[in-house]
């Protein structure tokens, strides 16, 4: 037998709804619900159709997808190269959905650091590694004094001694090779000690092992700075090296492979084992692998069994003989 709910009930708890956190409240990035949409010639384009992203702080991690799925779309969203649609988004407490243009100015310049896929976007051709380094410290006006300037020099030199490219610091960008020019762009990116690097296929335009030491130098700015890093990538061997890989399809997260090193207590040899696991968006939807669907013919609509411990999921037999 049911009983109606007394008006105590209802008060605690929406109460109770009121006190719980909310979504992403405990994240360094938050993108809740986020949709863009771009109109050209009169035809819309949703290029984000209520993508769902939690980035907690000090991950590396990377977001992968087809050409088209909103990879690049969301990368431009959180560097406040461009504003969302609807739905929120927020970086290191900054909302991004409302911020003025002189806002938005301060927060790719103090709170987002950016490496671009082509070199020459990355590096002013005039300066040297050094003082491509120094620059944003400049920008954000605090080279002011001399003493001011004599610190942004000597972090320049940091960082480029820590990404081991200490050596290039007066080579300009043709004067180094494409690795080289990466490097100086992590570390103009790390100028300003930002809550955020993002970065757009960096590997893009390099080979594998040249790759290889761009992604190491990543890998040494998060663990010695604690920067927080999000790479898109194509690049499966740079994707394989993060514990943490969210896919993107058709303007949503679908899947999240995530990375755990495991000890054999016989051996004592250390393998990284991996799971794939489909994202339930908030409002319980899921993107099930493609070619999970393909492989059972699954289209349209599927059937589901509740279990005591998970949840069937079906091909669609109903109108089978």
């Amino acid at each position: 037998m049911t009983t109606n709910p007394t008006l105590a009930d209802l008060t605690h708890r929406a109460a109770a709804h009121r006190n719980r956190p909310t979504y992403g409240h405990d994240a360094l990035i938050t993108c809740d619900r986020l949709v863009r949409i771009f109109t050209t010639d009169g035809i819309e384009v949703q290029a984000l159709q209520g993508l769902d992203l939690l980035v907690r702080e000090g991950e590396l991690m990377a977001l992968v997808g087809a050409s088209g799925s909103g990879k690049s779309t969301l990368m431009n969203i959180l560097a406040g190269l461009d504003t969302p649609t609807a739905g929120a988004a927020r970086v290191a407490g900054r909302d991004l959905l409302t911020m003025t243009a002189k806002d938005r100015l301060a927060y790719r310049r103090e709170v987002v650091g950016f490496v671009w896929q082509q070199t020459s976007r990355n590096l002013l051709p005039y300066l040297t590694a050094a003082q491509n380094t120094a620059l944003p410290l400049q920008l954000s006006g605090r080279t002011r004094s001399r003493g001011a300037r004599r610190d942004a020099t000597h972090r320049a030199l940091e960082l480029l001694d820590l990404l081991e490219v200490a050596d290039c610091r007066d080579r300009r960008p043709h004067q180094m090779s494409g690795g080289q020019q990466q490097r100086a762009a992590i570390a103009v990116a790390l100028a300003n000690n930002p809550a955020v690097l993002l970065a757009d296929e960096p590997t893009g335009e390099l080979d594998s092992h040249t790759a290889e030491q761009v992604f190491a130098a990543f890998r040494t700015a998060n663990e010695q700075l604690g920067t927080t890093i999000v790479i898109v990538t194509h690049d499966q061997a740079v994707a394989g090296e993060v514990r943490r890989t969210v896919a993107i399809r058709d303007g949503r997260t679908s899947t999240e492979v995530l990375r755990r090193s495991e000890v054999d207590a016989t051996t004592g040899h250390e393998t990284v084992v991996a799971r794939e696991y489909a994202m339930l968006d908030r409002a319980g939807r899921l993107q099930l692998p493609a070619e999970y669907t393909r492989a059972l013919g699954m289209r349209d609509r599927v059937a589901l069994e509740l279990e005591p411990d998970h949840i069937g999921v079906w091909p669609d037999d109903s109108e089978r003989d």
